[in-house]
């Protein structure tokens, strides 16, 4: 196999196997502690301008498919594992998982301590890398990673959305519950958790207007998850600010950023972020425990928010940072995490039902 190095910004460096297709990829460092689902996260548009690493130390031994892509194609910048998995042994197969990453050109590394790599970014907190398959001298490699950009104040979201307007399932029939959702870097499974729930979904590009929102009559809004820095996006804030008072709205991860943003709230980076299917999130109504799959660098500081009438309503139980909250009077909350899952378990999904129901009252 090829050489292929790994750099950070702060010169910790690995050497290792290419795995995926020759070159050089930048990106946010981080990491994501999932088992499986390498599939879902490699096409989760989150993703987008990050370097994902793998805790798992064996990855691929599935293959991969097209039933379970989360969106046209992989976004992810680069991909670390400590081991690829040189037989994919599924009866739902397709392929194999290097193959997958040559075809979309995504540049891999394996054979490196991902533990040591994992551990050096919860201490010292998510950082700029490099993978290269060309470039080996330290050196060099330093260089060019320190003048890569980074994730503040980028506007990822224009790279990801939709280019134009789009019915998710146009075979279904008319709706009681016709929804638009904006299209940040959406997820497939959460246009398919809607779709189940009877919901008729029409998918806008990020930098639709509220106007234009509100020419398709929807029951309600969905904000979705999205990459990048929340404050970049100042044409989504703005449509959403001039949305609060008229419609249902339900945000997921950056929709959430987003909702808290336009209620005049701050977001602020978090250390290195949360990524993967086992996050402890307490609710706090209930005081239930939900385990949560998560995929986000940033955080709403909800005692930012002027309207005091926005209360949170989950709490992640790692290091107390906000995961929900919701609007007294206004019929209107959202999530940091991912109740759609995939991948990632299935204790939140209660949160699309309550979407149904405020849209019917």
């Amino acid at each position: 196999m090829k050489k292929a190095s790994l750099c950070l910004e702060d010169n910790f460096l690995l050497e290792g196997e290419s795995i995926g297709s020759e070159g050089e990829a930048f990106g946010e460092v981080v990491f994501n502690t999932s088992m499986t689902g390498y599939q879902e996260i490699l096409t989760d548009p989150s993703y987008k301008g990050q370097i994902v690493t793998m805790t798992y130390p064996h990855i691929g031994n599935y293959g991969v498919n097209e039933e379970d892509i989360e969106s046209r194609r992989p976004f992810v910048e680069g991909f670390v594992v400590k081991e690829l998995s040189q037989i994919t042994s599924n009866h739902r197969a397709e392929g194999g998982l290097k193959e997958y990453l040559t075809r979309y050109g995504i540049v891999g590394i394996q054979g490196v301590d991902t533990r040591a790599l994992t551990k050096h970014l919860r201490t010292q907190g998510a950082k700029k890398g490099i993978i290269s398959t060309t470039t080996h001298n330290p050196k060099e490699l330093l260089k060019k990673v320190q003048e890569s950009p980074g994730l503040v104040g980028r506007d990822l979201v224009k790279e990801v959305t939709c280019e134009k307007p789009y019915v998710w399932n146009p075979q279904e029939a008319a709706s009681p519950y016709p929804v638009v959702a904006m299209d940040y870097g959406i997820k497939q499974n959460i246009l398919r958790q809607l779709t189940a729930l009877g919901c008729r979904v029409t998918v806008l590009p990020a930098s639709a207007t509220a106007d234009e929102v509100l020419s398709y009559r929807p029951a309600g809004l969905f904000l979705s998850n999205g990459p990048g820095d929340p404050e970049a996006v100042t044409y989504a804030i703005e449509t959403v600010r001039n949305l609060l008072d008229k419609l249902p709205i339900f945000g997921i991860c950056l929709g959430h950023q987003i909702l808290g943003l336009a209620f005049g709230g701050r977001t602020f980076k978090l250390k290195f972020g949360h990524h993967g299917g086992n996050h402890p999130v307490l609710h706090l109504a209930s005081q239930k425990v939900e385990i949560t799959a998560q995929n986000h660098g940033f955080c709403v500081d909800i005692d930012s928010i002027p309207d005091r009438e926005m209360i949170l309503t989950h709490v992640n139980l790692n290091d107390k940072t906000v995961e929900g909250m919701r609007h007294k009077k206004l019929p209107v909350f959202s999530v940091q995490y991912h109740p759609e899952a995939s991948p990632g378990p299935h204790d939140a999904r209660y949160l699309f039902d309550e979407f149904i129901r405020v849209m019917a009252k």
